[in-house]
């Protein structure tokens, strides 16, 4: 299967305290904090191309602009979307969003790229160095 504008993703949050503004220090009140909420939507996101990539390809996130619009308490649930709409090479841009049993909590824009996992590792294998050698 190719990867193409139109693939869709879904994943179901239940909100628990781990995800709070409260416990992340994010804002002092149990909700569904917008931290967890960008993870969500990335970890969303990238599920819809993985198993489309191959071997030695993994997607890795470069933009994200992110709106919370509502709150929503611990204890319920949030469903996050995410659809391909467009390919550029090897940037894949995605439209994103988090509803609760109420209403609309949350939308996104994020794009990721295809990279090559060896090419990648042989690139912070160089910045390792480099960062051992004083930052040069």
């Amino acid at each position: 299967m190719e990867i193409l504008p139109g693939l869709r993703a879904d994943k179901t949050i239940l909100v628990e305290e781990r995800h709070t503004a409260a416990h992340l220090g994010s804002g002092g009140v149990p909700v569904y904090a917008t931290p967890s909420m960008a993870l969500h939507m990335e970890e969303t996101a990238r599920s819809v191309v993985e198993s489309l990539l191959g071997p030695g390809r993994a997607t890795v996130g470069s933009s994200l602009s992110i709106s919370h619009l509502a709150p929503t308490p611990q204890g319920m649930e949030v469903r996050i979307s995410a659809e391909l709409v467009r390919v550029d090479g090897r940037a894949l841009h995605f439209k994103l969003e988090a509803r609760d049993a109420v209403e609309l909590v949350g939308e996104a824009e994020h794009v990721r790229f295809i990279i090559d996992l060896d090419r990648f590792a042989a690139r912070l294998a160089k910045k390792i160095q480099a960062a051992g050698e004083g930052g040069r």
